[in-house]
């Protein structure tokens, strides 16, 4: 199995929204907002090369969205979602599947692309993609808290191309492929799936929207957007106890700097878990 980070891009979110409770005096340190109290994130998707599969993880957040659109998350950066494969050497043929965690824009928003007639259509032509059945019910038919992040052009289109396979909903871990097994979590949104890879040597967890970045290692530190913040909290402390007790790299998605690392207990601390090192994948 061969993982890759796969940088699309950076975007832009209030800071207030991301980090919750948590006052400006002390986020601000960890991610300076600028003059309208936005702070910079990254959309940093996942690459997973094994059994003669290639498949993609997550998509970032496209680009067929309208100006008024851009002019509220601010998209900006040199990297993009196909450049970035073209790095690694594929092209939007090449994928075999395309793993959504969730349906929010910022998650799902290049799964789906804009051909030259105009029509929405797969961006990756002979993928699979997975979702699953609850998770897609509540993405049609969403709350008013994540209305505005569920947009369904960037979804509806692949039902309709016949693309989109579900994943049976598990209240345990299950093994979806061989050295990858699926955790559905409900603080953030309904049944979000985090992937858990396993290579010869180390697991990695892609935390999606449950840890972001490792500003929310801390566990105040959880997002105004969570629909059940409190279940977050019980999702994150599973989540880190494990990675600190048997060292498994965890991966955030939309932290701006560091893409991967693992935790440890800080004694000085009283045992809580912070930050350990950072790791390249």
């Amino acid at each position: 199995m061969i993982i890759s980070t796969i940088d699309t891009g950076y975007f832009k979110l209030d800071g207030g929204a991301m980090f919750g409770i948590v006052p400006q005096s002390i986020w601000g340190k960890l991610n300076p907002p600028d003059d309208k109290n936005l702070c910079t994130w990254a959309m940093r998707c996942l690459l997973v090369e094994t059994n003669g599969r290639i498949i993609l993880i997550d998509t970032g957040i496209g680009d067929k969205q309208d100006a008024r659109f851009r002019k509220h998350f601010e998209p900006h950066g040199d990297a993009s979602l196909l450049d970035s494969l073209r790095k690694k050497g594929f092209a939007p043929e090449d994928i075999t599947d395309v793993f959504l965690t969730h349906l929010h824009f910022d998650h799902c928003g290049g799964a789906v692309k804009m051909d030259e007639n105009g029509q929405l259509v797969p961006a990756f032509p002979k993928a699979t993609y997975w979702s699953n059945e609850r998770h897609y019910a509540w993405a049609m038919q969403p709350n008013a808290r994540e209305k505005a992040s569920f947009l369904q052009e960037n979804f509806v289109p692949l039902q309709e191309a016949g693309v989109l396979r579900f994943i049976p909903v598990s209240d345990t871990d299950v093994e979806w492929l061989p050295g990858i097994s699926l955790r559905f979590v409900y603080g953030h949104t309904e049944a979000m799936m985090l992937p858990m890879l396993t290579d010869h040597e180390h697991t990695y967890l892609y935390c999606a929207d449950v840890i972001p970045s490792s500003h929310h290692i801390g566990m105040p530190y959880v997002m105004a957007y969570d629909v059940r913040p409190l279940l977050t909290l019980e999702e994150k402390a599973r989540i880190l106890k494990e990675a600190a007790d048997h060292g498994h790299r965890l991966i955030f998605e939309h932290d701006p700097a560091i893409g991967c690392a693992t935790v440890v207990r800080d004694e000085a601390l009283h045992g809580r878990i912070v930050i350990g090192n950072p790791i390249t994948i």
